[in-house]
């Protein structure tokens, strides 16, 4: 029996969940994951966030099986995915961004397929089968054919085919991505129950208001991982203070505040532009004068929160300078 074999029928190998080192992916001239290097442990909710283009769905895919790695390797639970990709299957349960889903098959068979395909025991599926449609509300539609579904509970009953084998990893690549904000808020609250249960989860989204809900965040950007912490030590990186400015005209406002001299950082945040001011800074001098030269009246600036978007963007614009 091999090192695998005697993983798949034994209980997972102590240590991280997952543990990549200089992990990379390349696409001909395109490096798409470059030289990640992270763990994720027991029972932690660890979130990959960034945008599209970022290298999300690439590191999943990877973590998967679905592709090997260019260099470097990918670890769940001592076992090498690149080397033994169907070593890690009973452990995991991947969910990816076009999940697959049968369509014309009810809400019921599309979780009893995919219970054949992990061999769940027949014995098991009923109680398990209970508590998917307790915290799914997925029990009153078991009839219904997943073509008629709305987004939320189509990935509502993604996660009930991944989970039916009770997984000790879910990997999730986006998986709120186009659901609605009820059903956004409904599936974290399933991953945190998940979460509480014992269930390691390692989530990509590209929405930084979800990275907050995580345990730990990567914060990834062309392939790399610009930071890496807890959300409230991320907040931390950001230098002086954030204040929103509302004014008529806000790309234009943005510009003209952008090019005044001292200014750490701006961005866009709907109607009005978060600016970061070195500590100490008055802002409304400053910026109602640069506003008011426009030709643009500043009708608020008032001190916010920092959020881990304006984190974000000030970490890409600090790689991007040093990279000139």
């Amino acid at each position: 029996m091999t090192v695998s074999e005697t993983r798949r029928v034994g209980a997972p190998a102590p240590g991280p969940v997952v543990s990549l080192q200089a992990l990379s992916r390349r696409f001909g001239d395109l490096t798409a994951v470059d030289d990640l290097s992270l763990d994720v442990h027991p029972g932690e909710l660890f979130g990959i966030v960034g945008p599209d283009g970022a290298g999300k769905t690439t590191t999943l895919r990877m973590l998967a099986g679905v592709l090997r790695p260019s260099s470097g390797s990918g670890m769940i639970h001592g076992v090498d995915v690149a080397v033994d990709p169907e070593g890690v299957k009973p452990f995991i349960a991947y969910m990816s961004q076009q999940f697959g889903l049968y369509q014309d098959l009810t809400v019921r068979e599309n979780i009893d397929f995919y219970a054949d395909l992990y061999r769940v025991p027949r014995q098991d599926r009923p109680p398990r089968l209970e508590r998917l449609y307790a915290f799914s509300n997925l029990g009153p539609f078991e009839g219904r054919l997943a073509g008629n579904l709305s987004g939320g509970m189509k990935q509502k009953l993604s996660l009930c085919c991944a989970l039916i084998h009770q997984p000790s990893l879910l990997l999730l690549d986006e998986p709120t991505f186009g659901v609605d904000p009820i059903s956004r808020r409904d599936l974290w609250l399933i991953l945190h129950e998940m979460v509480s249960e014992g269930v390691t989860v390692l989530v990509s989204t590209s929405y930084l208001d979800e990275a907050e809900r995580c345990d730990r965040v990567a914060l990834l950007h062309s392939g790399r991982i610009l930071a890496m912490d807890t959300p409230s030590a991320l907040l931390n990186l950001l230098p002086g203070r954030v204040f929103s400015v509302t004014a008529s005209h806000p790309r234009r406002a943005r510009d003209v505040i952008r090019a005044v001299p001292g200014i750490l950082g701006t961005a866009l945040f709907g109607n009005t532009v978060h600016v970061v001011l070195p500590e100490g800074e008055g802002p409304e001098a400053v910026l109602g004068e640069a506003l008011a030269g426009a030709g643009l009246e500043a009708e608020a600036i008032e001190p916010v929160d920092a959020s881990l978007e304006d984190v974000f963007l000030h970490l890409v614009k600090a790689e991007e300078a040093g990279d000139e």
